[in-house]
């Protein structure tokens, strides 16, 4: 079965939590250089830049908490799991970037409309900034790298964290240039251009985990993919209400499956299960699939009688041996009610008997409408018993001559 064991789940957090450690790390001291020689070297887009930083240790902690808390198995308020941290850090990675955008906006106007001086940055600047974009740099391939060996949204998230902080930088790079140049309002012309960066990356990571906590379908690949595996399964005659969601990483799905109308409920159930196991099987991220059964032609109303009418009803009816009957089954097909009777073989003796009991349930349903059929099935032994036929009674059914 394709549900991660938990080692593989245990592997995973490892795999999160030793890169995000060295995120925590770079971002750290990152943060405290850059705010700090922003200051000393007069640059506000340096300043802005630490700050980008602080927001990726921000989201650096948030990854790890998540990453733990997603292996918590199911319980009884979480039924499907705790995948979903991982969709909501993301979005809170997302959030955190737009907020951040929109005060280094705020901050860069108020020096381009004079309400704050300009200055012009040191040399040191470019030296923090070239430093930056190395590590950041870095650091983001390297997440990438392990974000898709172990199929994670939220790390792939974080990673985006480094590369836009590595692109900030750059953009500090090439302002102080100009600033040293003369041209001092391109450090805030630099932090309005990392604003509207982070803010852009920040509304890429929100969409789609809001899509997630909305429960949009998967892709339509991974869809048909469903599909196929499942309308290839015996006794499967079509599928339809295909739905999926996504849990974090992994797809919950139901579906209703139509199958032959005159089937019993355990061969109905089997072929379910069969359906169930299937899709876990074949397909890694499925860990839980929901399986309704609908009868071929199967009615969709609710208007016709249920059991709890009909077998009252046939009871009162003056039928020959109307108490022997062993067993009732109700077929809802075409809007109609359909009924299969058992009754023991014994209760006739010849074919006019036969008859006659045939003409007593044809009198019956010819006052029931909502009833369009009864077929009589007759039993050698009881019903329940262990065997169809004692040999005797086989022998004597088919007229063998031993």
């Amino acid at each position: 079965m394709q549900i991660p064991s938990m080692q593989l789940k245990q592997e995973r957090y490892i795999a999160i939590r030793n890169v995000t450690i060295l995120s925590v790390i770079a971002n750290s001291l990152l943060t405290i250089i850059k705010i700090t020689f922003g200051i000393i070297g007069h640059s506000q887009a340096l300043i802005a830049d630490g700050i980008h930083s602080f927001s990726s240790l921000a989201v650096d902690a948030m990854v790890l908490l998540a990453a733990k808390y997603s292996l918590l198995p199911a319980d009884a308020r979480h039924p499907y799991g705790h995948g979903r941290y991982e969709t909501l850090v993301t979005l809170a990675a997302g959030l955190l970037l737009i907020i951040m955008a929109i005060t280094l906006f705020s901050d860069a106007y108020e020096y381009l409309a004079g309400h704050k001086p300009l200055s012009e940055p040191t040399s040191i600047v470019l030296i923090i900034a070239f430093i930056a974009i190395i590590i950041k740099e870095a650091i983001y391939h390297y997440t990438v790298y392990i974000a898709n060996k172990v199929n994670s949204p939220m790390l792939i998230a974080n990673a985006w964290h480094h590369r836009s902080d590595a692109l900030s930088s750059s953009i500090v790079f090439i302002s102080v240039l100009g600033s040293m140049a003369g041209y001092l309002w391109l450090d805030a012309i630099a932090t309005i251009i990392i604003a509207v960066m982070i803010a852009y990356i920040g509304f890429k990571e929100c969409l789609p985990a809001i899509n997630k906590l909305m429960d949009i379908s998967i892709k339509k690949e991974k869809r048909i993919e469903i599909q196929k595996i499942v309308e290839s399964i015996n006794g499967v005659h079509s599928i339809y209400q295909l739905r999926t969601r996504k849990m974090g990483i992994n797809i919950l799905v139901d579906m209703h499956i139509v199958v032959a109308p005159r089937i019993s409920v355990s061969e109905g159930h089997q072929i379910a299960e069969v359906v169930r196991t299937n899709l876990l099987e074949e397909m890694e991220e499925v860990v839980d699939v929901l399986v309704h059964v609908k009868p071929k032609h199967a009615n969709t109303s609710l208007n016709l009688p249920q059991r709890s009418e009909v077998i009252p009803n046939l009871q009162r009816q003056q039928i020959d041996n109307i108490e022997k009957i062993e067993k009732v089954t109700l077929h809802y097909l075409d809007n109609k009610l359909i009924l299969d009777i058992d009754l023991p073989l014994n209760v006739i003796q010849n074919n006019n008997q036969a008859q006659i009991l045939s003409q007593q349930f044809a009198n019956f349903i010819a006052n029931e409408p909502e009833i369009q059929a009864v077929n009589l099935y007759y039993h050698g032994t009881a019903y329940n018993s262990s065997q169809i036929f004692q040999i005797e009674e086989l022998r004597n059914f088919i007229k063998i001559k031993t």
